[in-house]
C-alpha cells in the first residue's frame, strides 16, 4: 500500500506538458530580453519538473529541448560572434549542465525514495513496520468514517517459534520470518498490507474486507503457511486472530489491542487456529 502526496498522483504527461510550456515561456523572455540578460537557471525549473516527477529518461528530454531553445533563442537574437561556431560550442556547454543537473535531481529523487522505503519496512523481512502499519490502520479508519466500507485486522503469532530458534538457530528463525511475509504477500492484494509488530507477531491489514470476506481469505493465508513451514520441517503453526470493523475504533491502539485479545485467546487455548470477531461500537 502506498501513501502518495495529490502532487505526486498526477500523470507523466501532466508534467511533460508543464515542464515544455515552462521552457516556451522562458525562451520567448530569453528571445525578447535580448542577449544582455539572462534567464540561464530558469530552465533549471522545468528540468527539475520533469525529473523528479516524471523520470530520467523524460528528464534528459528535457535538457536537450531547453538546451535547443536557449540557442535558437540565441540564433533569433542576432547576437554578434565572433566565430559561426560559438553559438554551437555554447550550446553543447549548457546541454552538459542541464544533464549534469538531471543527473543529480534523479540520484536524489532515487536516494530519497530509498530512505522513504526503509523508514516503512522492517529490515529483516521486508514486511511493514509498525509506525508505518499505524498510519495506515488510522487511514483504514478515516476512510471507514468517510465511506463506511468495513475493513478486517488479523494478528498471526508463530507458535513454537521460541522452539526453533534455541532448535536450529537464530539464522534459521530469521528464515522463518522472512517465509511468512513472502508467502502472505504473494497471496495476497496489493491494498492489503503485512506488517511485523514484534518479533514473531504480524498483523494484516485487509481494506474493505468484511467477515465473510475475511472467512474466505484467511484460512487459504493459513493453510499456504502450514505448508510452507512442513515443506521446510519447520514445527510451526499460527495463532490467528482476525477483528472486522463494522464501526470505527476510537483510537488504533484500540484496534490493535482487540485484535491482540483474540489472537491470545487462540495462544491459550488450541493454538493453530483462527478466531473471529466483529466490533459494532
Amino acid at each position: 500500500m502506498n501513501l502518495q502526496l495529490p502532487f505526486e498522483k498526477l500523470s507523466k504527461l501532466f508534467y511533460v506538458t508543464v515542464g515544455f510550456v515552462l521552457i516556451g515561456i522562458i525562451g520567448t523572455l530569453d528571445f525578447l530580453t535580448g542577449y544582455e540578460l539572462s534567464f540561464s537557471v530558469f530552465y533549471v525549473i522545468p528540468i527539475f519538473l520533469v525529473t523528479w516527477f516524471a523520470g530520467r529518461k523524460l528528464g534528459i528530454m528535457t535538457s536537450i529541448v531547453s538546451a535547443f531553445v536557449w540557442f535558437v533563442a540565441d540564433i533569433v537574437a542576432a547576437h554578434p560572434y565572433s566565430h559561426a561556431l560559438i553559438p554551437v560550442w555554447n550550446s553543447l556547454i549548457r546541454l552538459t549542465f542541464f544533464l549534469v543537473i538531471t543527473y543529480l535531481f534523479s540520484s536524489l529523487k532515487n536516494s530519497t525514495e530509498r530512505e522513504k522505503e526503509l523508514s516503512r519496512k522492517d529490515y529483516l523481512t521486508g514486511a511493514a513496520n509498525s509506525r508505518f502499519f499505524y498510519k495506515l490502520a488510522q487511514m483504514e479508519i478515516d476512510r471507514f468514517q468517510r465511506y463506511a466500507h468495513p475493513f478486517s485486522l488479523a494478528f498471526i503469532d508463530l507458535d513454537n517459534f521460541k522452539f526453533v530458534n534455541d532448535q536450529f538457530g537464530h539464522a534459521v528463525g530469521d528464515q522463518v520470518l522472512r517465509t511468512v511475509v513472502s508467502s502472505v504477500k504473494k497471496h495476497s492484494r496489493k491494498t492489503d498490507t503485512i506488517a511485523r509488530l514484534g518479533g514473531d507477531e504480524f498483523a494484516l491489514l485487509l481494506s474493505e474486507t468484511n467477515q465473510e470476506s475475511a472467512r474466505i481469505v484467511l484460512p487459504k493465508i493459513q493453510d499456504m503457511l502450514l505448508e510452507e513451514m512442513r515443506q521446510n520441517n519447520w514445527p510451526i503453526t499460527f495463532s490467528i486472530g482476525v477483528l472486522t470493523c463494522n464501526a470505527t475504533p476510537l483510537t488504533t491502539d484500540e484496534l490493535v489491542k482487540m485484535t491482540d485479545d483474540l489472537m491470545y485467546s487462540v495462544k491459550k487455548s488450541s493454538k493453530n487456529a483462527i478466531k473471529y470477531a466483529s466490533y459494532a461500537g
